[in-house]
């Protein structure tokens, strides 16, 4: 697992702030979709990494994202209910 800080872009006011810390099978490349466990889907920006941190002992990269459009089709689950479908 890959552990990361995600920091959302708020592109209304050109602000930036730290949302939570998660982790990932593999680390997400930019202009993907993600997840958040707050159900909603992000586009990630910009992936930087701690240079020197292990990852058994915590966040090892920040991933800057921003809020997908709620139009686009990544923005619905498909019917998918996370804690039925993905947890488990």
């Amino acid at each position: 697992m890959v552990k990361v800080i995600l920091v959302m872009h708020d592109l209304e006011n050109d602000d930036y702030y730290k949302m939570n810390k998660t982790s990932f099978e593999s680390m997400p490349q930019v202009g993907q979709y993600i997840y958040n466990n707050d159900g909603l889907a992000y586009i990630v920006e910009e992936i930087v990494y701690f240079a020197g941190y292990v990852s058994s002992k915590g966040a090892i990269a920040t991933l800057t994202v921003h809020p997908a459009d709620e139009n686009e089709p990544a923005s619905y689950l498909y019917g998918l209910n996370i804690e039925r479908d993905l947890d488990d």
